[in-house]
């Protein structure tokens, strides 16, 4: 008969941001564990998480282990027998290891020979005598961020246990009865503080509103449904989605009182709703005179420094109030909220402070102070870095996306400003706030939109999804100037970086190159609808101007030995990138194959590639021309690739002898020019129905002609027009990384 089991793991405070995980990875390891164990399951592992308790329960789960049947393998038949056949001691000892006689022994051919076998049994042992195993086993297979010590171990042959934080109590029950384990007290701990972690059937209620006005008193519970009910008569709501619905709730109806409604803060939401174990809001309000401070001053505030939500009116305005979220529930919230106000008020005096010093002085004046902050060491200081930013970003305007004198001399004066903010003392305190305080100081100055903006847009976006801040509506007409100095300060961090020899390690990304790679292709790859530019960029340029611009400084000579690796870096994060998008890993590689740089790469074009690849692909003559494809490269593998339209198919005709291949090199003959004529305007879509139409011919020449024939002319013009094929597809896609049918 299969039992429900629960695991309850009590510990001091986990962090909010752990939890998500967590929850998660206790699912996955402690089901992992009950296969490994041989204990079947009726249903999935469901796992939930407080900041006090990590909790997982199993419907029904089997009263004992599967029983094991193996063959295991002995010694080889000719050291097994003698030359009369009788059994030697060898095989008489493998029988009697396994319980059987030698004539029960199988004989398995393997290519190293033929061995003796035998089928080893093991009778599977109770759930409740393994399930100890079990615990162990998935304790130390969770991870955390951080791990701590606290003078415990296991008696797993191990020794020394560490996890998250200490660990206080262990609910553990198997058809409602306790399931017997340990965390011992290390027998060298100093501190009589800790104590051995039994298993039992106790649970804790929340740390100050438990029943009978006793925190810290213990609950026994029998069930999963009991342990519910009796968390929730302690005032533990288990679930995530419990606490983060009744936040909503309540906040929402703070927010009503004060006239007012919650600002939009999904991201706070869910990390507050992982702070208590019983959420409860009290409301707050701040001197109005503070509301002259920049809404994100007072936003940054609030939610990055003391986890309080805004709240806004009817017209989007910020409300000089705030809601609070605590873990208890009081008879007189005004109290809890006098504190709130009192801390919110100090930090608000300080902001303001900052707010009045920055704005003495404009902030071109903070550039002198750009010298005594240093970007790296070997590539000198901000002050250098703005130098180079000015030149880039006007360079990137109006060589790169055709853009015109004055968007370059905003670009400019964006890229010289975008660190000055580095110096200010509001950004010393608010680091957060870096780059949108340049823009609001470039807007307090009276400098332009196409500065200002640029400057406080400079670090986004920061993903690689096509919807991310900032949008067009919020850039308008400046869109452009935006992009150019969003794209230089990530070249230029990349290619000098990269030069000093700062490459991203699978676990080291100190400067987050890979942050800054993925936001340069996806500017890159939106262009149209961020940007507002059409044009094909080629990274290969704008990464050969950042190169330039460090010359020019005399910074690390030998810059161009790392820029391969550079190519390669950037290549993979625009892989990835269309991997997030949805696009299927043989699409990608047909677009972007292995070992390709950064020569004539332009992110829009692969982007517009990719489109056309995935609207050709569900066409009957597109699957099985990529399998012909394939086939027609494989052949001239070890012909030069060249230029489309280079080759003289005429020449070629007139070589040719078949009534099959004749008509391959008219049809190619006909639709290279269109072709051709398609890729130039970007209508890739077009190129690639161009293509397709081409099957019939392919699939005739492979069906009538055999290419590798003895009379080396003719041999030669077959190799010839197949390459002019490969050579004409190439230029939109390689055909032949497609894998086959869409699943």
């Amino acid at each position: 008969m299969d039992r429900e089991l629960l695991l309850e793991i009590g510990c001091e405070e986990l962090p909010a941001s752990w939890l998500p995980a967590l929850t998660e990875q206790l699912a996955q390891r402690l089901g992992q564990r009950l296969k490994d164990f041989r204990l079947s399951t009726d249903g999935p592992v469901e796992s939930s998480a407080t900041p006090r308790r990590l909790t997982a329960h199993v419907t029904r789960v089997a009263e004992r282990q599967t029983d094991l049947e193996e063959p295991v393998s002995g010694p080889a038949v000719s050291a097994a027998f003698g030359p009369d056949g009788t059994p030697t001691p060898a095989a008489v000892g493998f029988a009697r290891k396994y319980g059987a006689i030698v004539s029960e022994l199988t004989r398995v051919t393997t290519p190293k020979g033929e061995y003796l076998s035998v089928l080893k049994r093991d009778r599977g042992r109770a759930a409740v005598d393994v399930l100890p195993d079990v615990l162990g086993a998935t304790l130390r297979d969770l991870t955390f961020p951080k791990q701590m010590r606290w003078d415990a171990w296991l008696d797993d042959g191990k020794g020394e246990f560490t996890f998250g934080r200490p660990i206080r109590w262990m609910l553990f029950l198997f058809g409602g009865r306790v399931v017997p384990f340990v965390i011992r007290r290390n027998p060298g701990a100093q501190s009589s503080l800790v104590q051995d972690v039994r298993t039992g059937a106790l649970t804790y209620g929340h740390r100050f509103l438990a029943m009978s006005g006793r925190p810290g008193r213990s609950v026994k519970v029998r069930s999963v449904s009991d342990y519910k009910q009796r968390l929730g008569e302690h005032f533990v709501l288990l679930e995530h989605s419990e606490r983060h619905d009744r936040l909503v709730r309540e906040l929402d109806a703070h927010a009503r009182r004060l006239g007012g409604r919650v600002s939009s803060q999904g991201g706070l939401l869910h990390e507050v709703a992982d702070l208590v174990e019983y959420p409860s809001v009290v409301a707050g309000v701040f001197p109005p005179e503070f509301l002259a401070l920049p809404d994100e001053v007072l936003t940054t505030t609030m939610i990055h420094h003391q986890h309080y939500f805004p709240v806004l009116d009817e017209h989007q305005k910020l409300l000089p109030a705030f809601l609070a979220v605590t873990n208890i529930e009081v008879e007189q919230p005004q109290k809890i909220a006098i504190n709130a106000e009192r801390v919110l008020t100090a930090r608000l005096r300080d902001a303001r402070f900052f707010w009045d010093a920055d704005r003495r002085a404009p902030l071109e004046a903070k550039l002198a102070r750009l010298d005594t902050l240093l970007f790296h060491k070997a590539l000198g200081s901000y002050a250098a870095k703005a130098q180079r930013l000015d030149r880039l970003a006007r360079w990137i305007v109006t060589e790169a996306f055709g853009g015109t004198p004055a968007q370059a001399e905003d670009a400019g004066t964006a890229g010289r400003l975008a660190k000055a903010d580095l110096t200010t003392d509001m950004v010393r305190e608010f680091t957060e706030l870096q780059g949108q305080m340049g823009g609001i100081y470039a807007r307090e100055d009276g400098l332009g939109e196409g500065v200002w903006k640029s400057i406080y847009y400079q670090y986004q976006p920061l993903g690689v999804e096509a919807q991310q801040v900032p949008t067009a509506a919020q850039l308008g007409e400046v869109a452009l100037t935006w992009a150019a100095v969003s794209v230089a300060d990530r070249v230029d961090a990349l290619v000098g970086l990269f030069a000093a020899g700062e490459q991203p390690t699978g676990t080291r990304d100190p400067f987050a190159l890979r942050r800054a790679a993925q936001g340069l292709v996806k500017v890159l790859v939106d262009l149209p609808e961020v940007g507002g530019v059409t044009r094909h960029v080629a990274l290969d340029a704008i990464v050969a101007e950042a190169q330039r611009a460090y010359a020019e400084q005399g910074r690390v000579p030998d810059i161009d030995a790392k820029m391969p690796a550079l190519g390669a870096f950037i290549v993979d994060r625009l892989r990835f990138l269309f991997e997030k998008r949805g696009y299927r890993a043989d699409e990608i590689a047909a677009v972007l194959p292995d070992g390709l740089g950064l020569a004539g790469l332009s992110p829009l074009s692969v982007r517009q590639r990719l489109e056309a690849l995935r609207a050709v692909r569900p066409s009957a003559d597109f699957e099985p021309l990529a399998v012909l494809f394939k086939r027609a490269t494989n052949i001239v593998k070890d012909v030069p690739a060249a230029e489309p339209g280079s080759r003289d198919l005429v020449a070629v005709r007139a070589a040719l002898v078949e009534p099959a291949e004749l008509a391959l090199a008219d049809a190619l003959e006909a639709r290279r020019t269109s072709i051709a004529a398609a890729v130039g305007h970007a209508d890739y879509t077009r190129a690639l129905l161009e293509v397709a139409a081409l099957r019939p011919a392919v699939d005739r020449f492979f069906t009538e002609v055999f290419v590798m024939v003895d009379d080396a002319a003719l041999r030669q013009a077959r190799l010839s027009l197949l390459a002019a094929l490969r050579d004409t597809v190439r230029d939109i896609a390689d055909l032949s990384a497609i894998a086959g049918p869409q699943a």
